[in-house]
Parts: structure tokens; C-alpha cells; sequence
């Protein structure tokens, strides 16, 4: 189902050159071009389709640091930060609110997991409070779970995917960025084997350095270049109830449901942690390096399928020359269709822990494609082989929340700035330098 974004208006003309081309008008190309922007560097932010219409739109709108891999949390505290001050940097209402987030369970296991997670984080400046049984159910009235206990983080947040990028994209134009929309970039422009600029449809745009955040097409567009980029797109499936009564003002997620109160005064909904994958090229080419994240977290949660995605779309094999129509412009937006089983279950398992919803309906549900690496932890890192060329992708269902970290990060990077934060755990370099693959802390 396609998802309404806030329009954007694009600038009058492309431009001949700019310092740095930003691919992709996700949350994380949006934030980097408009801290260079902001910065007074030349950029230009190029997208395909529509800014924000693929899965930075679709996502659960959580802002959250709860429950990070250590090596994700400095990140996602920076990136909370740059989220509270977007409405007022920018004039424009991103959604964001500090309401909380509330984890509950049923699992002893899982409160062990979280108490010992809990002490690594303060350790890094971040405080969350475990709850008791009844602290759980306070947080989620009129709750029937037989919850045995929880974790609350009081300062975690929430945003409205559907408004977040048109506005950050609106304020980098502001801040001196060309914006173009319906705009591939069919390759990179190289010169003695780095970066020159790009070939888009419309034609040549000469750069020194190139930061792609194109989301699930990230690794296809790589792989036309010779770069080895291990992802999976993970298919997810979420839903938006009619109006319903408030039983939490933020974010919640329990063994069954994860919810997120929205500001219309409906939720959005989705059960935590499925998602289905369909065998492809790209699948098969790094079925190995996901071997250990597949047999420990994600077998019982994925459903595995043949289908259209083998011979068209982001994981499909074959080249294409840049003065050619590029995959990226015969599927404008990554439109995949939601799994309605999965979505009536979400509302189910919400009305039978919330009896005083059982009047809620699915208002609309959706599907959006979540690149995957195989640590679960992004890439935000140039590519050594092409100096000048940056990737930041993999976000892993994690990219919303983080978004304005790994924005902040690449434009780091492009610039030879000081790094916001340590940059070496998201390095290309750690799937192909023969070091052992990293479990997944968290999901």
C-alpha cells in the first residue's frame, strides 16, 4: 500500500557540480544532507522516487535506546538528541514526542537480559528502570497480561515517519541543498577509479564524493561497482487501527504486540519481529555470512518464499550501462504488499491483551522492505576501493530511530570531519577482512 508522505518541492534546476551527492531520500540521506547543508557544503539530495515513500515511512515511528547493541547505542543517544532538536532547527513538526517506552514480558530470561543490558548502558550515560509485575501493568491499563515484569525508558521517544523526512529534506533545501525527486542515480562517475560524480537519468552531476543511503537498492547499486555489500531485505508488515481510546501515550511492546500511539489518536501496529524474506540473487550470494544470525534469532521469526524479487527489484542480478534505464527507475517505490494475516493477528493479539479495544479495526496496513546485515548493526563507512564513495545502509530495522546519527556520521565521513561517534564498528571492511561475524546482541 502506498504511504502518504508530506510533499516536498524540488529545487528549479539539477545542478553541474556540488562538493557531495547524497543518494536516497530516507531519514539517514535527508539528515546528511542537511547537516552538510547546514555546514555550508555544496550538496545535492537525489531520489528516485519520492522522499521518505519507502521504509522510512513504513517503519514503527520508535525513537528509541533501549535495547541497542552497545555498539549501536552511541548512536541512537546522539541521534535522540538531533530528533528533539529538529522542530525547532527547522520550523517544520517531525512528530516527536518523549513519551517512553515500555517493554514487558513474560520471560524470566528476557528481564535477566535486560537488567544485564541495563547495567552496560548506564556505563554509557543511559538510565532505564526495571519494573515489577505490577509496574508493567500500570504502564499499559486495562492490560490482561500475565506479564512477570518489564523495562521502562523514560526518556525514548517517538516520531511520525510519514512527516519526518519531507521535513528534514525541506530544511536542507532551506540551508542551500539542491533536492530532486524522480532522479536515479544510475552509477558513480569515476576518474582513475574514484569518485567524479554521478550518472543520474538526467544526466552528469560532477562530485567529489558520494554518500549512498539508498535503504534495500543500497547493495544492488554497490555491487554494480565491484563493492561487496552482505544484506538481506527483510520484508515487514505493520497496520494503523481506527481512533482508539489511549492506553499508553507512547511505545509498547509486549511478547504478542508491539504498538505505537500515533498523534491522530489511532496506533500503529505490528508483531515483533516477524517478517518474511524471498529467495533471490543477493540471498543466495550471501546466504553464508547471515548463517549464525539465521540459526540464533531470526529461524522461528522469518518465512522464506519464491518470488518476483528474484528477477526484479533491489536483490536481483544483472548490470545495466548509465546511459540505460536503471532498475532504480522501474520501480520508483518499493511497494511490497503487506501480509493481511499477519496484520489481523497484530490486531488481535492488541484486542485480546486490551479488551476496551475490542472495537478497533485496521484502518490500512502496509508493507516495507528492512535491509539487514549480518551483525544487525549498519554500515556508515567509505568503501577504500573507491575513495570518495561512502555507503551508509544496513540499518537493520533500526534506521528511523538512528537516523539522524548515521546522517550526522556520513556527512562526517564526506567532509573528514571529526566523527560524531566512533565510526570503526559500522566499517565496510569487517564482512571481507576474515574476522569472524559478530552475533547480534539485540533485535
Amino acid at each position: 500500500m502506498f504511504i502518504n508522505v508530506d510533499a516536498v518541492h524540488d529545487s528549479p534546476a539539477l545542478p553541474e557540480q556540488v562538493d557531495v551527492v547524497v543518494i536516497g531520500g530516507g531519514i539517514v540521506g535527508t539528515t546528511a544532507a542537511y547537516e552538510l547543508a547546514r555546514q555550508g557544503v555544496s550538496v545535492a539530495l537525489l531520489e528516485k522516487g519520492l522522499i521518505g515513500a519507502e521504509q522510512s515511512s513504513r517503519n514503527w515511528g520508535w525513537v528509541r535506546q533501549q535495547n541497542r547493541d552497545m555498539f549501536e547505542l552511541p548512536l541512537a543517544m546522539y541521534s535522540l538528541d538531533r530528533w528533539q532538536a529538529f522542530s525547532t532547527e527547522i520550523g517544520r513538526d517531525v512528530g516527536f514526542r518523549r513519551n517512553g517506552i515500555v517493554y514487558t514480558t513474560d520471560s524470566q530470561a528476557s528481564l535477566a537480559k535486560w537488567e544485564a543490558w541495563g547495567q552496560q548502558a548506564r556505563e554509557q550515560g543511559f538510565t532505564s528502570h526495571m519494573l515489577s509485575a505490577e509496574e508493567a501493568r500500570e504502564r499499559a491499563p486495562g492490560t490482561t497480561s500475565t506479564c512477570i515484569g518489564g523495562v521502562w525508558s523514560p526518556s525514548d521517544a517517538q516520531a511520525e515517519p510519514s512527516m519526518a523526512c519531507s521535513a528534514i529534506a525541506t530544511g536542507a533545501r532551506e540551508h542551500g541543498a539542491y533536492l530532486h525527486q524522480n532522479c536515479a542515480v544510475r552509477g558513480l562517475d569515476l576518474h582513475d577509479g574514484r569518485v567524479g560524480g554521478v550518472w543520474t537519468e538526467h544526466g552528469l552531476i560532477k562530485a567529489s564524493t558520494v554518500i549512498c543511503a539508498g535503504g534495500a537498492w543500497s547493495s544492488r547499486f554497490c555491487r554494480r561497482h565491484g563493492v561487496e555489500l552482505p544484506s538481506a531485505n527483510i520484508m515487514g508488515t505493520a497496520l494503523q487501527t481506527t481512533a482508539a481510546p489511549e492506553i499508553t501515550p507512547g511505545c509498547l511492546i509486549t511478547p504478542k504486540v508491539a504498538l505505537r500511539r500515533r498523534l491522530d489518536g489511532s496506533y500503529t501496529l505490528a508483531l515483533p519481529g516477524l517478517g518474511r524474506v524471498e529467495i533471490s540473487p543477493q540471498g543466495i550470494r550471501y546466504a553464508s555470512k547471515f548463517y549464525a544470525a539465521y540459526r540464533s534469532k531470526l529461524a522461528k521469526k522469518l518465512q522464506i518464499r519464491i518470488g518476483a524479487s528474484f528477477f526484479n527489484g533491489p536483490e536481483a542480478a544483472g548490470s545495466w550501462q548509465f546511459d540505460q534505464v536503471s532498475p532504480f527507475e522501474r520501480q520508483r517505490v518499493l511497494d511490497p504488499t503487506p501480509d493481511i494475516p499477519q496484520a489481523r493477528a497484530a490486531l488481535a493479539a492488541l484486542q485480546a491483551e486490551h479488551p476496551a479495544l475490542k472495537g478497533v479495526h485496521i484502518a490500512r496496513a502496509w508493507a516495507g522492505m528492512i535491509d539487514t546485515t549480518p551483525d544487525m548493526i549498519p554500515i556508515i563507512s567509505p568503501v577504500d576501493a573507491i575513495p570518495g564513495f561512502i555507503v551508509a545502509a544496513g540499518f537493520s530495522g533500526h534506521g528511523f530511530g538512528i537516523g539522524p546519527g548515521a546522517g550526522r556520521l556520513a556527512a562526517d565521513l564526506a567532509t573528514n570531519s571529526s566523527p560524531v561517534v566512533n565510526p570503526l564498528p559500522y566499517h565496510i571492511k569487517r564482512f571481507s577482512d576474515g574476522s569472524r561475524i559478530r552475533q547480534p546482541e539485540m533485535m
